[in-house]
C-alpha cells in the first residue's frame, strides 16, 4: 500500500467506511485473511483453526473487537489491520515474532507509554505503526486544541519506545526524527493527572488554606515582609493474495 493510497484509507476509516463491500461467502487465497465488517466483538475460533498456520495478513478492522485473545493461533502474521474496532487500554497481543506491520487507527487507546511498551516487548520486528483516531495519538483528527508540536511530541516519544519504526501514522521516519527521538524523546511523555478536575481542585485548597493561614492575626506581620499571595491566574489546559471472509 503506498502512502497515497494509505491515506485513502485512512480518510475512509475516519468516515466509518469500509473498504470493501461486505460479502456473503467466504472469499480466501493464500496468505492474507480478511473478516472486515461483521460486528465481532471477539476473533472467531474458525479463523485460528482453518487459516492461523497460513496467515501473513490479517485484516480485523471495522468490528466491535476488545479482545485479541484469537491472535494466538496466528504466529506467523506479518501485517495485522484493526482499524474502527473498541480496543482500548487493556489491549494484549501475543508474540508476534514476524509482524513488521500493525494499524490500530480509530479505536480507544488513551495511554501511550503502556501500549508501547507491549509492543516493544511482543512485536520486536514492527516497522509500521498507525495510531490515527486515539485519544493517545494527539493530533486534530482526535481534538481539534491540538497541533503539529503536540503530534510532533508524541512522535519523538513513540521512536525513542520503538526504535526500529520506520514509518509512523501516515508519515515516514526521518533521520533528523530519530536524532531528536535519540536526545529529547524521552521527556517527550505527556504527564496528565487521573481527574484533571480533582487536581485543579486541590491546587485550589491549598492556595486557600495559606491565603487564610497567611491572613491569620497571628501571621499577618511575618508573611507581608516575607510573601505575596496573589490570586490563581486563569488556566487554559489544552485538551494481493487475500482471503475475504464475511459469514459463516
Amino acid at each position: 500500500m503506498t502512502c497515497s493510497s494509505y491515506e485513502v484509507y485512512v480518510r475512509q476509516v475516519f468516515l466509518g467506511i469500509p473498504p470493501f463491500p461486505r460479502q456473503e461467502v467466504p472469499f480466501k487465497s493464500c496468505s492474507a485473511v480478511s473478516y472486515i465488517s461483521q460486528d465481532c466483538e471477539e476473533i472467531p475460533e474458525f479463523l485460528g483453526r482453518k487459516y492461523g498456520h497460513m496467515a501473513k495478513r490479517l485484516d480485523l478492522s471495522f468490528n466491535l473487537l476488545r479482545s485479541l485473545e484469537g491472535l494466538k493461533t496466528f504466529s506467523y502474521l506479518e501485517e495485522l489491520i484493526l482499524d474502527n474496532n473498541l480496543l482500548g487500554n487493556d489491549l494484549l497481543l501475543p508474540r508476534l515474532p514476524h509482524l513488521h506491520t500493525l494499524t490500530l487507527n480509530k479505536n480507544q487507546i488513551s495511554e501511550l507509554e503502556s501500549l508501547l511498551d507491549h509492543l516493544a516487548e511482543v512485536v520486536p520486528s514492527l516497522q509500521y505503526l498507525s495510531l490515527l483516531g486515539n485519544i493517545a495519538c494527539p493530533n486534530e483528527l482526535v481534538c481539534k486544541e491540538k497541533d503539529e508540536d503536540d503530534y510532533q511530541r508524541y512522535r519523538y516519544f513513540v521512536l525513542h519506545k520503538l526504535t526500529n519504526l520506520k514509518f509512523l501514522d501516515t508519515r515516514k521516519v526521518t533521520r533528523r526524527e530519530r536524532e531528536e527521538a535519540l536526545i529529547r524523546g524521552a521527556f517527550m511523555k505527556v504527564v496528565k493527572p487521573k481527574d484533571v478536575k480533582a487536581f485543579w481542585g486541590n491546587v485550589a485548597t491549598f492556595t486557600m488554606e495559606n491565603i487564610q493561614r497567611a491572613t491569620d492575626s497571628s501571621e499577618m506581620t511575618s508573611c507581608k515582609t516575607q510573601c505575596c499571595f496573589e490570586p490563581l491566574q486563569s488556566l487554559h489546559i489544552r485538551r494481493t493474495n487475500h482471503i475475504y471472509i464475511l459469514s459463516m
